[in-house]
């Protein structure tokens, strides 16, 4: 299961993160970005959903 992880850096910037779980434990990380405003935390949250996205097969 992917899910997306938003967190505060240590510069104050908010952090985004794609991770994958199995078996309840993280297995994966990919770090998307990070960023001061809130154009760019949305551009990041919209690159980590096509990056789920992409991993997904389609039902139909």
């Amino acid at each position: 299961m992917a899910y997306i992880r938003k967190f505060k850096t240590a510069s104050g910037a908010t952090g985004v993160q794609v991770c994958y779980k199995e078996h309840g434990k993280v297995v994966k990380l990919i770090h998307v970005g990070s960023s001061n405003s809130e154009l760019g935390l949305t551009k990041l949250l919209r690159k980590a959903q096509d990056i789920i996205d992409a991993g997904k097969r389609r039902l139909f």
